[in-house]
């Protein structure tokens, strides 16, 4: 038999009907939407006279759009809560599960799916949000999609999709002290380029990343997206299965049996071919800092920035704009860099590993007096478990508050807005220009380069604090 990769499995196995010399029709086993990009979707549904054709395969939260105080309250921005009520009201109407702000399973979109057990290994996930390749950290397929093709799967749990090539990424050795699944992320972004993975479906592999928790590895495959690949993955192992068992809606009983002993088998086989392949030595990389304005232009915190030398053309245009925007110069240190506003939150770094890495960081500090922290748990779950692990009140003895969860600061949908010219260093996913705010400018980072930056109120490397 033809070697195949993970991906060919899950992919061939998912396929209805291949269309000649065009895309495949994949069936999809989870559908997970939010209130932005759906109210469009169950529109055109209404205009069709069609019913969604799999709601118990549909799940629904409001994330983007949501405040992360005062919750208990009536959304004041009135398009934010017209998408809200719309989503609350089309859930209703075609029965689909609607996880509240106020409920137990509300929270990021990407971040209650694995909580819940909805994310399980081999399924094809889709939603419409670029993030949803977080889920292939499960060993699953999982991309996002545009409102036409939320629409088409609502409507036949179906989605008509070109087969993207495939990548391997493997990461081997063992990481330094201070580095985090968001360093690897950032680096591998660095080296190939936020097009190097266009048109590919990355598999990440490694010793480095089989050491990984299912919270890193979530964080890793979130943003494959911004090396402009289709999405990622990493095959499932005792790991995986560990953090699946038991969650409310993971196979039970002889059902559990069967879909573990299936889940051993989702693997690429030995000999299976990948069209592009990269290979990294954990030990290279560093706490990692972006200066620019796209995930790629990151350096290792001991770095400088880069010069322009080499460049040519719209590439120096392109670099020496951004450095404008930022308001950095090339050849400067990003260490001592000034800091307004930290955030640790969003589907990249909002769950309870981020937060319990951040707490253990600042545990007897004190923030420093010139930044602004926004600090916002990923879901109600994550919430509870900061609360109950007695973690809020080590945060708010070093200066900080707990906010409520939502995608917050990630993106500038809601009021977490970072002011016109001022620096945040965050653990999101994008630092694209005006991404947390007009005029906003980002540095992206792991959680603990967050940490040492509210402790300091400047671009500090976290292995000088611990």
């Amino acid at each position: 038999m033809e070697a195949k990769t993970l991906f060919d499995k899950i992919w061939d196995a998912h396929a209805v009907k291949q269309i000649k010399d065009g895309p495949s029709v994949l069936y999809i086993d989870r559908h997970l939407i939010h209130e932005v990009t759906s109210p469009v979707a169950f529109l055109g549904l209404k205009k069709r006279g069609l019913k969604v054709f799999r709601p118990d395969k549909t799940t629904a939260t409001p994330d983007h759009n949501v405040p992360t105080e005062n919750q208990h309250l009536s959304i004041i921005d009135e398009l934010s809560r017209h998408q809200v009520e719309m989503l609350k009201k089309n859930c209703a109407e075609h029965g689909i599960v609607y996880h509240d702000l106020q409920s137990e399973g509300h929270g990021i979109v990407h971040i209650i799916g694995p909580e819940l057990g909805l994310t399980q290994p081999g399924m094809t996930i889709v939603c419409g949000d670029s993030h949803t390749s977080t889920h292939g950290a499960f060993g699953a397929i999982a991309f996002g999609i545009g409102t036409s093709e939320v629409e088409m799967v609502l409507a036949s749990q179906c989605i008509m999709q070109p087969k993207p090539k495939k990548m391997r990424i493997t990461v081997n050795g063992v990481l330094n002290e201070g580095v985090t699944a968001k360093d690897i992320a950032l680096y591998i972004i660095s080296q190939i380029s936020t097009s190097g993975g266009t048109g590919h479906f990355i598999e990440y592999a490694g010793t480095a990343i089989a050491s990984l928790s299912m919270e890193g590895r979530m964080t890793l495959c979130n943003l494959s997206i911004e090396s402009g690949a289709r999405g990622g993955m990493i095959a499932p192992d005792d790991i995986t299965i560990n953090y699946v068992k038991g969650r409310k809606y993971a196979p039970e009983g002889e059902d559990w049996n069967k879909a573990v002993e299936a889940w051993k088998e989702l693997k690429s086989d030995e000999g299976a071919v990948f069209d592009t392949e990269y290979t990294f030595d954990a030990a290279e990389i560093e706490p990692m800092i972006t200066y620019g304005t796209n995930p790629g232009m990151g350096i290792g915190i001991s770095k400088t920035i880069p010069t322009t030398d080499g460049m040519t053309g719209s590439d120096k245009a392109t670099f020496e704009k951004s450095l404008q925007y930022m308001g950095y110069k090339a050849g400067e240190s990003m260490k001592g860099k000034t800091v307004d506003y930290v955030f640790l939150g969003s589907c990249t770094n909002g769950r309870i590993e981020d937060f319990r890495a951040f707490t253990e960081f600042v545990k007897n500090r004190k923030k420093a007096p010139n930044v602004i922290a926004w600090l916002v748990p990923g879901s109600k779950h994550v919430e509870y478990q900061i609360r109950e692990e007695g973690l809020v009140q080590i945060l708010e003895a070093a200066g900080f508050e707990l906010r409520q969860p939502g995608c917050s600061a990630c993106l500038a949908m809601n009021d977490d807005k970072i002011p016109e010219g001022k620096y945040a260093v965050s653990s999101s996913n994008r630092n694209f220009e005006g991404r947390q705010g007009p005029g906003a400018r980002t540095l992206l980072a792991s959680p603990l380069t967050v940490a040492a930056a509210a402790l300091t109120g400047k671009v500090t490397d976290p292995r000088e604090l611990m």
